[in-house]
C-alpha cells in the first residue's frame, strides 16, 4: 500500500488533470479521502470518474455527484464523470473534459474583470467579525497560471481566518472562469488603500 501510494502521488504531481477513478460499487475510503487531500494540496484539476456505471440500476447520477461532493468536501469544485470503460461509454467525453480543464488552469483574467468581482463580493454582508478586525480586500490581481494564481491586497493578511480564506476562494472560482478547478489566492498586505 505504501509503495502503491508513492507511485500515485507522483502521478498526481506530474498530471495536468487527474482522473480519480472510483468503481461505481464501492464506497469512497479512508485511502480515498488521503487522496483527495493530497490533490487539493497540489492544486491540481480534478475530475471524479466513476467507472461501472452501468452496473449501477436505479440511483439517478445527480445522487451519486452529490454522495462524491460530501464525501470528498475537498475537490466538490471537480466535475463527476459517470463512465463504463468495458463498453467504452462516455469515455470519449471524459477525456474533453480533462482537456477543457486543462484549457481553464491556463486561462488569465483580465486585472478589471478580477476587481469587478472583487468588488462585488466586497457588497456581501460580512458577519462576526468586529468592525474595527473586518478583513478587507482593496484590489488584486493573476500572477499566474496551472494554477491560476491570484494575489489579493488586503488591509492584514493574519485576519483572514481559514473560513474567510476558503469563502473568497469559492466566491472567485464561482464568478470567475476558473468553475471547476481549484486555485491559488495569496494575501499581501497593501501599502495604499486602492479602490
Amino acid at each position: 500500500e505504501f509503495y502503491s501510494r508513492v507511485r500515485v502521488e507522483e502521478s498526481i504531481r506530474r498530471a495536468d488533470v487527474v482522473l480519480f477513478m472510483f468503481d461505481a460499487r464501492n464506497k469512497v475510503s479512508r485511502v480515498d479521502k488521503a487522496l483527495a487531500n493530497y490533490i487539493c494540496g497540489r492544486f491540481k484539476p480534478c475530475i471524479i470518474v466513476v467507472n461501472k456505471w452501468d452496473l449501477v440500476k436505479g440511483v439517478p447520477t445527480g445522487e451519486f455527484a452529490d454522495y462524491f461532493t460530501s464525501a470528498l468536501p475537498l475537490i466538490r469544485h471537480a466535475p463527476v464523470a459517470f463512465v463504463s470503460a468495458l463498453a467504452n461509454k462516455r469515455v470519449r467525453s471524459t477525456i474533453d473534459l480533462a482537456r477543457s480543464l486543462w484549457k481553464q488552469a491556463r486561462l488569465r483574467v483580465q486585472t478589471a474583470e478580477l476587481n469587478s468581482v472583487i468588488e462585488e463580493l466586497k457588497r456581501r454582508p460580512q458577519r462576526g467579525a468586529k468592525v474595527a478586525r473586518r478583513p478587507k480586500i482593496y484590489y488584486g490581481t493573476q500572477v499566474d497560471v496551472a494554477p491560476p494564481t491570484l494575489i489579493l491586497f488586503v488591509n492584514s493578511p493574519a485576519i483572514f481566518t481559514g473560513t474567510a480564506r476558503r469563502f473568497v476562494s469559492k466566491f472567485l472560482r464561482e464568478h470567475l472562469p476558473f468553475h471547476e478547478i481549484p486555485i491559488v489566492v495569496r494575501y499581501k498586505k497593501a501599502t495604499s488603500r486602492k479602490t
